[in-house]
């Protein structure tokens, strides 16, 4: 291996150790309350969800092979750093949940909680592998040991990660199955062939997401009174992230003759669709007033970019005056009208979207 090779490897890596209010993070939390969580309300369906994870319907999909290889193919600079932006994030994300559900496994002895961390660690794992095959396709490499061992770690109470990891399962389902069913309907824009695996990857999200949901149903004191307030702030933070970050993907996005808006209001519908079986609440995304800012928020971190690249004293005023004005749009955000849900229901297959 040449020294640029190596050079190239070390920087990968390192790109997915750096923090922003955008990238992906690891978390920890307290593995006593963690102890404590009874699904004994939700038995019978939680006794069918760990069947589904036991038979490992997809054991055999997260292989590269031969027509895999020799489909990666050159891409223009501009998509080739998109692209590489999204399996480096995509990577994080799922190796954080891997390291979050194999830490829990390692920290508990509640046998439902153990058993069914240790199936979504295995699921997270491949995942997080398969992307990391996918850069080695352009001679790239991200190290997970080092990962693990350098990106910071935060600390969530449980239900915090109880919503937050809800929510990144089930949007990442949402987001694999527009992609793939875009595709399904427009072949030649499929440039790289991993995006023909997002069918049965999503199927994997959506059922880690249905575990959160049934440990959310078992204590419904996680669904009521002031709770109702963390729930409403974790799905505009996760909104508002998806939404500036597939922003800076422009040439992504036209490589796969998507509009990027369009594909997050996509997302947020079905999100916000499923979510509906446990939380008591949805954002009203179709208020006009929501898209105004969260346009906001993308300029807002525009600039604060581009006052980073400039540098300087009056670079460091910029950026902070910025962070204000982000802050600011976010709790208006945050104050806009909610669509109530009193009659949460019950999805356990994933919806033909």
């Amino acid at each position: 291996m040449n020294a640029p090779y190596r050079q190239e490897m070390t920087d990968i890596t390192k790109r997915a150790t750096v923090e922003s209010i955008i990238s992906p993070r690891f978390y920890t939390t307290d593995f006593k309350a963690v102890d404590r969580i009874d699904v004994s309300p939700v038995q019978g369906e939680w006794d069918q969800m760990m069947s589904e994870f036991n038979c490992d319907a997809n054991r055999y999909h997260f292989v590269r092979d031969e027509d895999f290889d020799a489909a990666v193919r050159d891409l223009p600079p501009a998509l080739y750093e998109d692209f590489q932006d999204f399996l480096v994030t995509s990577l994080t994300s799922e190796f954080s949940g891997c390291v979050l559900y194999s830490d829990i496994k390692k920290s508990v002895r509640n046998p439902e909680i153990k058993k069914l961390m240790g199936y979504m660690s295995r699921d997270e794992s491949r995942h997080a592998g398969f992307l990391n095959q996918s850069l080695k396709g352009y001679g790239l490499c991200i190290d997970l040991a080092t990962l693990k061992r350098t990106k910071k770690y935060k600390y969530f109470r449980l239900k915090f990660i109880l919503y937050a990891t809800y929510l990144s399962e089930k949007i990442g389902y949402a987001r694999y199955i527009t992609i793939y069913r875009h595709l399904e309907q427009n072949p030649s824009n499929r440039f790289h062939p991993i995006f023909g695996h997002f069918k049965e990857w999503c199927n994997d999200e959506f059922r880690h997401g249905e575990a959160f949901a049934l440990i959310m149903r078992s204590d419904p004191r996680l669904l009521r009174g002031f709770n109702k307030l963390w729930i409403r702030f974790f799905l505009l933070a996760v909104y508002a992230t998806m939404y500036v970050r597939d922003h800076t993907r422009l040439a992504l996005f036209d490589a796969l003759a998507m509009n990027p808006r369009e594909f997050g209001f996509k997302v947020f519908r079905i999100t916000s669709a499923i979510s509906q079986q446990v939380f008591p609440l949805t954002l009203d995304i179709d208020n006009p007033a929501f898209l105004r800012g969260l346009e906001r928020l993308r300029l807002i971190s525009e600039r604060s970019k581009a006052a980073k690249r400039a540098g300087g004293f009056v670079g460091l005023v910029k950026r902070s005056v910025l962070s204000l004005a982000a802050v600011v749009t976010f709790v208006r955000l945050y104050a806009l009208p909610t669509r109530h849900n009193d009659l949460p229901s019950t999805i356990r297959t994933a919806p033909a979207w």
